[in-house]
């Protein structure tokens, strides 16, 4: 067997792999023996199908088999042997690859594009300088978190009169052109109306001051500008019917429902923080600024990371690619769309391979690893945050570790832990090695940033 590779370009070569039929027919009559043993045919018992007919029923298909396993192992291992820095699966060569027939041919050759990865180095030093965004914690950002934990543990109480945002159920009557009660008109019981809601200002205002009991002349039409889903939910009614309701109604307020936000007390305190964490407002209040510092400090880092990317990236320049082989790869591996396809999306790819290697050199160059260690941990940082995001910051450890061992059991998620394990070393790496110039900024400023 003769295994070659001649390198076209920078950036793309052809391997040339020659079988003769000494390289595979060792195999190939091993193959044909287990199918003996293992087929049946009609006329002859199980493992006694003559050789011959074993041959002339699988032989091309076995050969073609087993030649394709030879050239797998030696397309890896020639890459392996010689450093090859290889984009993507070897293609087999459109021109220069002749026509295969494993019924005549005893000595195959195989000719395979190779695309190979631009020859570059990365290489950073404290004279890099990037941006370091300090966003600044407001008082107005802890009044929120603030605020939205009292929302959840708030609670509705019933109330006498109306205010903004308070929930009324009561009963509407159809009125007739008179303001009567119509005959045989639309009565609808138990009818929920939040006036917040109610997009005419004029009706919105006509419930004001208004108390439990009071009645009030009111037209669903015109508060809810004809929207036939919003006055079909409130009068009960199928949206043919409700597009043509016109009528003013009377409506009695039942009720008034108002929620009212949980106080802060030790029983938020520890619901949030655990028992006796913290026992007091101004404390609770430390508390949540420090979360929300953390919090912010991991976007700081993504936008570092980002700046740094563009700063690694310029400093590098603009690298060669194999485009042409790299589309036929991209078609390929998406066989539902077309050329189209491939042109308005191959700049985004290569920018986002670009950046994959890069960061391989900078992960290899900083001896950069994912322990099993890591995952865990990575995965019940994960967790916690997503228990987080609904005001569970207390949640006991062997749920987080029943909800992190749940993830580790699903490749795909795996492989985003294995990214953000990786993502949060170098970020690290690179604050260590570049110049930062840190720049307070509000969170309004930064949200900016994004813009540009």
């Amino acid at each position: 067997m003769d295994v070659s590779f001649q390198k076209v370009d920078n950036v793309s070569g052809l391997l040339t792999i020659k079988v003769d039929k000494p390289d595979y027919q060792e195999q190939v009559d091993k193959s044909l023996k287990s199918y003996r043993q293992k087929v049946q045919m009609n006329g002859f018992r199980k493992g006694m199908v003559p050789m011959g007919l074993i041959k002339k029923v699988y032989g091309k298909g076995v050969t073609a088999e087993e030649i394709n396993k030879i050239i797998s192992e030696k397309i890896y291992q020639y890459i392996k042997d010689n450093n090859l820095k290889t984009l993507g699966e070897p293609l087999s060569d459109e021109e220069k690859q002749k026509e295969i027939d494993f019924d005549t041919m005893k000595s195959f050759e195989f000719v395979f594009d190779i695309a190979l990865a631009p020859d570059f180095k990365v290489e950073i030093s404290k004279d890099d300088k990037v941006n370091y965004y300090q966003i600044e914690v407001s008082d107005k950002m802890v009044d929120d978190q603030v605020n939205v934990y009292k929302q959840r543990n708030g609670k509705h109480v019933q109330v006498d009169s109306f205010e903004d945002k308070d929930m009324l159920k009561g009963t509407f009557h159809e009125l007739d052109e008179n303001g009567n009660p119509k005959a045989e008109g639309l009565v609808v019981e138990d009818a929920v109306l939040m006036p917040s809601y109610i997009k005419d200002e004029g009706q919105k205002i006509l419930f004001n001051n208004s108390k439990k009991d009071d009645i009030i002349a009111f037209n669903p039409n015109k508060a809810f500008n004809g929207n036939e889903s919003e006055i079909a939910s409130l009068l009960k009614l199928d949206k043919t019917k409700a597009a043509e309701m016109k009528s003013d109604f009377s409506y009695q307020i039942n009720e008034i429902t108002r929620f009212v936000p949980g106080d802060l007390n030790q029983e938020i305190f520890d619901q949030i923080y655990g028992k006796d964490t913290v026992k007091t407002e101004d404390e609770f209040r430390a508390k949540v600024k420090s979360d929300i510092a953390v919090q912010l400090q991991s976007d700081s880092d993504f936008k570092f990371l980002l700046d740094a990317r563009k700063m690694i990236e310029d400093k590098i320049g603009k690298l060669e690619f194999p485009d042409k082989l790299l589309k036929r790869f991209m078609l390929l591996n998406n066989k539902d769309k077309d050329e189209k396809f491939v042109d308005d999306n191959y700049d985004n790819s290569i920018k986002a391979l670009e950046w994959q290697l890069i960061k391989e050199q900078l992960v290899e160059a900083n001896n950069i690893k994912v322990e099993e260690k890591d995952l865990t941990e990575m995965a019940k940082a994960v967790t916690r945050s997503q228990f987080a995001q609904y005001g569970m910051m207390n949640v006991p450890d062997d749920l987080i570790n029943q909800y992190a061992q749940e993830m580790l059991k699903k490749k795909e998620s795996v492989n985003d832990l294995v990214d953000r394990i990786i993502e949060k070393q170098l970020t690290v790496v690179l604050k260590d090695k570049l110049t930062l110039e840190n720049k307070g900024i509000t969170m309004e400023d930064f949200n900016k940033l994004f813009e540009k």
